[in-house]
């Protein structure tokens, strides 16, 4: 929720003060110090994660992997860093923005949140960043001011990064304990992390590069701006979705080393109906409220993003979905190859699709493309795991939640039409569009719906 109400609190303010060219310059340079975070940290977070969850019960073990891991990581993170700065920090029009970035670099390889992960300790990074996030939305409404201001946003934003990476050191003595270097080693993980590297490199060619390809084939940066800001609404709703990607990843690891796979599946068919339930509404919701939505939060310039947040919204759904086949399925039953040639395909469709399309039509092209990769995903990924998870038991849930989220956007949009304060018309659009589609869920008689409303009420009266 933090993650969701953060960006829709500062991005209407920074888009006002900074304008959309600054806004897009911000954009294009954090696409490209993105590719060095992407090597500095190899495929080691997620691998992390399933490896510490493996071992939850074995401290000796635990740290032997968390201390070989967390070495290999500083050490590309070095080269990564210096190699960033001979390119882009020596001169240049962005140079005082690249070197601002470097804090972002060195927040990297100091990022152990996928221990806590993998022991299934939520609540440390939790903490972390409800406080992070807190004190860099109070820095960005009290220094960032004018146009000018670029480089202060930059700043509060990588430095929030690196403050909030320290903090979960401070936890760490109470879990691991120090081991010497002579005691570990490195070479047994190089493999597996490169396994999961070449699909994250995959993954940033449509998450990433969409950005560097708009500034440069269009050659401007308001562009990227409307881009980049269509894309922020989008996957802040998009980290609710993919939320129990990160707690089931770890559940799904240390139920499959123990070999129970009837529990697996029962977690993995809990994932599938939540994806459902909750990115049916967000989609189609964001499309109702677009044309109210956009210009009284972005402001005057800002047009564009109404088309290219609408034509965004399918990858919820898509990412969503794609996470549960990749993520907790695939890569938590070591099945990693498979998931490398589903996000290698999309990144050849992406960038295939992002060459044509961004000349042809611009901005939007970028948009067309993003979401073809994350369906082609998606598809490559059902068609290996159709044993194990069938279609039917996929789209099965889907039925009862189209039906709901259709109901809901009609009578959002109708709400849209007929209130003409622009306020007032998204707060009482957003607050028709979740009753209906509660209703809808009530009178459709959803069962996973019904089940997670029973557990509510029944932890709320258990505490009274």
């Amino acid at each position: 929720m933090l993650t969701v109400i953060t960006p829709l609190i500062t991005t209407p303010y920074v888009a006002r003060v900074l304008g959309a060219v600054n806004n897009g310059i911000y954009g294009y340079t954090f696409s490209i110090v993105t590719y060095f975070i992407l090597f500095g940290s190899l495929g080691i977070a997620m691998y992390g994660q399933r490896e510490i969850a493996y071992v939850q019960h074995d401290k000796e073990k635990q740290a032997n992997i968390f201390w070989e891991l967390v070495t290999i990581r500083i050490f590309t993170n070095i080269i990564a860093l210096i190699i960033f700065y001979l390119l882009f920090c020596m001169n240049g029009a962005y140079a005082i923005y690249y070197k601002i970035l470097i804090f972002e670099l060195v927040a990297n390889a100091i990022d152990v949140s996928w221990y806590f992960m993998g022991i299934e300790e939520f609540g440390k990074p939790v903490v972390r960043n409800i406080i992070v996030k807190i004190l860099g939305l109070i820095c960005i409404f009290a220094f960032v001011k004018t146009k000018d201001d670029l480089w202060k946003y930059l700043l509060i934003y990588s430095l929030s990064d690196f403050l909030g990476n320290i903090t979960l050191w401070l936890y760490l003595p109470k879990y691991i304990p120090f081991v010497s270097l002579r005691k570990l080693s490195f070479k047994i993980h190089f493999s597996p992390i490169m396994s999961l590297f070449i699909p994250q490199v995959a993954t940033q060619v449509y998450t990433v590069l969409d950005k560097t390809m708009v500034g440069n084939i269009t050659n401007d940066m308001a562009e990227v701006g409307y881009y980049d800001n269509a894309q922020k609404i989008v996957k802040a709703l998009l980290c609710l979705v993919t939320a129990m990607s990160s707690v089931m990843s770890s559940r799904i690891a240390s139920t499959f080393a123990e070999g129970n796979k009837d529990d697996m599946k029962v977690y993995l068919r809990q994932s599938i109906h939540l994806v459902w339930m909750i990115a049916v509404p967000f989609t189609l919701g964001l499309i109702g409220i677009s044309r109210a939505f956009v210009p009284w939060y972005f402001g005057e310039g800002y047009e564009p993003v109404r088309y290219l947040m609408c034509a965004t919204t399918p990858i919820l759904l898509a990412i969503g979905l794609s996470n549960i086949t990749g993520i907790q399925y695939l890569i938590q039953v070591g099945e990693q190859k498979i998931y490398t040639f589903s996000v290698v395909v999309g990144a050849i469709v992406n960038m295939i699709f992002n060459f044509i399309l961004i000349h042809a039509i611009g901005t939007i092209g970028a948009v067309i493309s993003t979401v073809l990769a994350e369906y082609t995903i998606l598809a490559v990924q059902l068609y290996f795991v159709h044993q194990d998870i069938s279609v039917k038991e996929f789209f099965k849930p889907s039925i009862k939640y189209l039906i709901a989220g259709i109901a809901m956007l009609l009578c959002v949009v109708l709400t849209g039409y007929f209130i003409t304060n622009i306020s007032l018309s998204i707060v009482i659009s957003i607050m028709v569009g979740i009753v209906v589609y509660i209703a809808m869920l009530f009178l459709l008689k959803d069962t996973f719906f019904l089940l997670i409303c029973n557990q509510i009420i029944w932890k709320f009266l258990k505490k009274k």
